[in-house]
């Protein structure tokens, strides 16, 4: 059975984060010791790299984009682009933060196994870590839907400068630019923007990234959940887990009897199964972790 990403971009609940935040880290430690680690991140880790989030407490409201829109109409694409032209180079330009940092450090300690991101960031591959899935695509790849042809993000907008001159110049002389989580510029006008269809077939070309309303690719699928069988515990890290897109593998986690832990700021849907919560931000709680493992007090590799 297809399973399809529900829409949900509410922002949570404001929650106060854990006074006692030492201690529930220290419990982390205990809770992972000798365990083997894969990892589970959402858009809460990459907000110290200065990418918005839909889901966290006070996020602006921002509605993401669905399949149904992108292929609506050409009018409606052009529009897209115009405005991806412009914010994907606020999501390129980013770098990892600490938390990204301290997931690399287990990794290299022998403690993580791996990671499953529910973002199109890349920062978890800037930040040299090993063995990630990227469930939802990058946005660093840009695909035919018709025929398959790639192409890079950073050649195809060397293109659409070609074709697109004085664009930059035009709207950014407008002032500051909003950008959203799925690196959208938020601007109104773009009947002059020019896109391109494949050069190959003459199809629709779209970035690599799975929208709300797209099915997960099933082999990335498959991986993923091989890689929590394969694993003894679970840290969800960033990720009100909303959509059943990542909320899978917490629940396969759960069920098959690892271990489940949560880092994230606000609720999430596997706080009823997780066997420890920390509701404090990745880029405290991961540092603290990783130290824990340089020290050697605890979070030995796993055995």
């Amino acid at each position: 059975m297809r399973t399809r990403l529900q829409i949900g971009w509410e922002p949570a609940e404001p929650t106060d984060v854990d006074a006692d935040v030492d201690e529930r880290i220290d419990k982390l430690c205990g809770l992972l010791d000798g365990r083997r680690v894969v990892a589970l991140t959402g858009a809460g880790i990459s907000t110290d790299s200065g990418i918005p989030d839909y889901r966290s407490p006070g996020a602006p409201l921002h509605t993401p984009m669905t399949l149904e829109m992108f292929l609506s109409s050409p009018a409606f694409r052009r529009h897209y682009w115009a405005r991806n032209h412009l914010g994907w180079r606020h999501m390129d330009a980013a770098r990892p933060n600490a938390a990204h940092r301290a997931l690399t450090e287990l990794q290299r300690r022998g403690v993580l196994t791996g990671v499953i991101t529910q973002n199109v960031d890349m920062l978890h591959t800037k930040a040299g870590t090993r063995k990630v899935v990227e469930l939802h695509g990058c946005y660093g790849r840009v695909r035919c839907l018709d025929c398959e042809w790639l192409i890079s993000r950073h050649r195809l907008a060397r293109e659409l400068d070609t074709l697109n001159k004085g664009f930059d110049e035009r709207v950014r002389g407008r002032g500051a630019i909003e950008v959203a989580p799925d690196a959208d510029a938020a601007i109104d006008d773009t009947s002059d923007f020019r896109m391109i269809d494949c050069p190959r077939c003459g199809g629709i070309v779209k970035p690599d990234i799975v929208y709300f309303g797209e099915s997960v690719p099933k082999p990335l699928v498959r991986h993923a959940f091989s890689m929590v069988d394969e694993a003894d515990a679970l840290l969800v890290v960033g990720s009100s887990l909303t959509v059943m897109s990542g909320l899978r593998f917490a629940r396969h986690a759960h069920r098959t009897g690892k271990q489940v832990a949560v880092v994230n700021r606000g609720a999430t849907r596997a706080d009823a199964i997780a066997d420890l919560k920390i509701d404090h931000l990745a880029s405290v709680v991961l540092p603290a972790l990783a130290a824990s493992a340089t020290r050697g007090c605890a979070l030995q590799h796993a055995r």
